[in-house]
């Protein structure tokens, strides 16, 4: 026995309890390699010195430039009834010689207008001596500015600026920024000391800390909240939807799962139900406390020695414009990629290819991509953009074979290199790593450095090569974990360069795609501001759990409402077997994404479980490729406007209170809302906004309000909001073959609703066409065809 517990805790104490072949996650809040970076502890930390922003000591209103006072303070403490109390107090300057550093020094500050809905604030904590010339996170490098679009005013105690959609005034002491609708209505406004002398818990104003460790500093930005104010975005956050009483650590991480705080794609931007968005815009770590400390203060805590924020003014279809107009909008991926995608981890040889292809055929499964995972190279892993020739005898063939049935071929690859790794010395020797301190790896692993273009023009080359024997895409994935320490050809540490990565990572690829196969389309993990541009992103590793299926969704919806158009998840889960009543369920869920994949611990094909569930399967995938027409015009329109697919309810009922509270349902474009099924049930509560919908599948009438609603044939809940035309096309088992000169329109229309708009975007045209159908007699009929000569129109009213 004695034995027994020796031979226990030795197995506990050297890991090797640990399951062969599997990864663990990394433990969150310890200190391990690649944690994530809370910067908000530097502003808690006693030891450090904090200035307040007190006064305006000078402002140009034709410039927009002026300088802010900022008080020297540090934290105090005093024992009462048993507790240490700390307390941030004035304190003289304690440099020496007194006569050469400021106690209060007096530091930029300056305003800008981008557009008449877009106000750039910026305050630094010190001289800037090699400022950046270009944003890799702005479209054009540069945000401009348009400050003719704001007229400016003279009020007491500061200067006014008005637009046509809002106003802003800045007040001289105590220094205030505030902002306004065009009603009038303060949206939000930075805090001052002042504005905390009513309450006893202490809370920074607009700030930033000078550390005592090094004298780097970094800004707090404090902004005010108010009252039943609720907060989203902040990337692919899979906490509570709302952001509200949260503290969100905006740092790029390896999450490893998808039901705890950190992020795969965490994006410096969040929005107001009050009516405005904020995008931070900085690649450093940043910390924010949405009201969790103190309930009326939004602390921003960046990293950066400067703070860079632009507010956009309006609801949040025109903030969602705003910003990705200054980050930019997703390009139109292909057609063929909003076909289902096939995969698993991993298919290992030409042969499994080939037969995962001929099967999804003879399933009658329709398919556009099989993705070929880690296992396409002679090691399992071991990324060397070689196929291994022992199990792929010609790998040309076989794409150009299975391209010709309507397949494109995905291929999974990483920028991390391994010592055992063929490319790993030529990496080295050419300087396309990472380096440390001493200009060695700051890892084992060789660490690619797409700061650097020769990095990029290297890797690019390796990724043209595959693409010129016919891959069609490649997975990109990982990308988090960037060395936080590493030097980077920038001339920047990881400090700066580790959120960035991913964007760049991202930009690389997009853009040898689009140069060799004329498209914009990549399959990705991780992200930051800008990413959206390069579509698309997919969810991560997730649970094979309901949890799972529910936090995934809310990921959706926030990286939705962060400027991502287009996103997809791993159906089913990814982690283990994917349960089959859940994946059952999920499938469907995934038909009714911007995109879909199958994807994760095998097996995954449809016809390896029961016969139930292949016919469920294919129900669910056929009704996808019937709705193919709308998918692509929705799609369209979303790329246009930065709008997401995927889309939260207040995006289109902004005046709808209810609809700021769910997420658990969604829009699906437009016209189209969205229940999935998250527990093993046929029925399930939906929120409907105001008006009339008409169930896709039942074809049944509901009002606006909360409904108990039971789930059609394919186990999910969709309605369809009256007044629309949805465009179907013939089915087909792949968009290759599917045939856009015949559409159906389907018309959802209550018996008192007389007329149906649908929207329609042809492959190869240049706009979505608006189709206006209206009732005669018992049936619609399209009023004219601006497409006329392209496609034909049948109506049916789907009653």
């Amino acid at each position: 026995m004695k034995k027994r517990i020796l031979l226990s805790i030795c197995l506990f104490i050297t890991g090797s309890i640990f399951l062969p072949n599997k990864s663990h996650a990394q433990i969150q809040n310890a200190d391990v390699l690649n944690a994530p970076i809370d910067i908000s502890k530097d502003f808690n930390n006693y030891l450090n010195t904090f200035y307040f922003a007190d006064e305006l000591t000078s402002f140009d209103p034709a410039t927009g430039k002026g300088t802010i006072k900022y008080i020297r303070n540090n934290y105090q403490t005093r024992q009462a009834f048993n507790n240490m109390m700390m307390k941030p107090a004035p304190v003289p300057a304690n440099e020496f010689p007194t006569t050469e550093y400021d106690a209060s020094p007096e530091l930029p500050f300056q305003i800008q207008f981008v557009s008449d809905r877009t106000i750039r604030i910026k305050t630094t904590s010190g001289p800037q001596f090699h400022p950046e010339k270009e944003s890799l996170m702005l479209i054009d490098g540069t945000a401009p500015n348009h400050p003719e679009l704001w007229k400016y005013s003279k009020i007491d105690g500061g200067y006014k600026f008005t637009s046509k959609q809002g106003s802003v005034e800045i007040q001289v002491k105590p220094w205030h920024v505030k902002i306004y609708d065009a009603k009038g209505k303060l949206l939000t406004g930075t805090l001052h000391d002042t504005d905390f002398k009513n309450t006893y818990t202490p809370t920074l104003p607009f700030s930033y800390v000078r550390r005592n460790s090094d004298y780097s500093r970094s800004m707090g930005a404090a902004f005010s909240l108010e009252p039943d104010e609720k907060i989203f975005g902040c990337g692919e956050s899979f906490t509570q939807f709302n952001k509200r009483g949260q503290k969100v650590v905006l740092w790029t991480d390896d999450a490893n799962g998808i039901q705890n705080e950190t992020m795969y794609k965490p994006i410096p931007f969040y929005m107001s139900s009050r009516g405005y968005g904020v995008f931070m815009h900085h690649s450093t770590p940043i910390t924010v406390d949405f009201g969790k400390y103190y309930a009326s203060a939004n602390e921003m805590y960046i990293g950066d020695d400067e703070a860079d924020l632009f507010f956009f003014i309006g609801e949040p279809k025109e903030v969602l414009d705003e910003y990705t107009n200054l980050t930019g909008k997703a390009a139109m991926p292909p057609l063929w990629s909003f076909g289902f995608w096939m995969s698993r981890i991993t298919y290992f040889t030409e042969k499994e290819g080939r037969e995962v292809a001929k099967n999804l055929r003879a399933y009658k499964i329709p398919t556009d991509v099989i993705h070929y995972d880690t296992g396409w190279f002679d090691i399992d892993w071991r990324n060397n953009y070689e196929f291994a020739k022992t199990r792929f005898e010609d790998p040309t063939k076989m794409m150009a074979d299975l391209k010709k049935d309507g397949f494109n071929i995905c291929l999974w690859q990483l920028p991390y290199f391994t010592p055992k790794n063929t490319l790993f010395k030529e990496i080295v020797d050419k300087n396309l790593a990472v380096k440390d301190r001493k200009g060695n790896l700051p890892y084992e692993d060789a660490v690619l450095d797409f700061s650097n273009p020769e990095t990029v023009t290297w890797y690019q080359g390796k990724l043209k090569k595959l693409f010129d024997q016919g891959v069609s895409v490649f997975k990109v994935d990982f990308g988090e974990a960037a060395p936080p320490d590493g030097i980077y050809h920038s001339g920047r540490t990881g400090f700066y360069e580790h959120n960035l990565y991913p964007l760049r990572y991202n930009k690389a690829v997009a853009e040898i795609t689009q140069k060799e196969k004329g498209y914009t389309l990549i399959w990705a993990r991780s992200t930051w501001a800008g990413s959206q541009r390069y579509p698309l992103h997919w969810g991560g590793d997730a649970e094979t759990t309901n949890g799972a299926m529910a936090a995934e969704l809310r990921g959706g919806l926030s990286l939705g409402l962060s400027g991502f158009s287009f996103w997809s998840h791993d159906v089913g889960g990814f982690a283990t077997k994917s349960p089959e009543n859940i994946y059952r369920r999920w499938t469907p869920f995934g038909m009714f994404t911007s995109h879909v994949r199958s994807h994760g611990e095998p097996p995954r094909e449809p016809w390896l479980y029961s016969k139930e569930f292949l016919e469920g399967f294919r129900k669910a995938d056929n009704m996808r490729y019937e709705l193919m027409p709308y998918i692509y015009a929705q799609a369209k329109e979303s790329s246009q406007k930065g709008l997401p697919m995927l889309r939260a309810l207040f995006v289109e009922f902004p005046n709808d209170p209810g609809s700021w509270l769910v997420d658990n349902e969604y829009l699906f474009g437009s016209s189209m809302l969205v229940a999935p099924l998250l527990e093993e049930v046929t029925e399930r509560d939906v929120y409907l906004p105001e008006g009339t919908w008409i169930d896709y599948q039942t074809k049944k009438v509901y009002k606006g309000g909360w409904h108990k609603i039971k789930a059609g044939e394919v186990p999910i809940v969709v309605l369809v909001k009256d007044g629309t035309a949805i465009p179907h096309i013939a089915l087909a088992q792949s968009t290759k073959d599917m045939d856009w000169s015949k559409l159906t329109l389907k018309v959802f229309a209550a018996d008192t609703t007389n007329t149906a708009d649908a929207k329609v975007y042809l492959p190869d045209t240049a706009e979505v066409q608006n189709i206006n159908v209206s009732k005669k007699g018992n049936a619609f009929e399209v009023k004219s065809n601006p497409l006329s000569g392209k496609t034909t129109f049948k109506v049916e009213w789907a009653k």
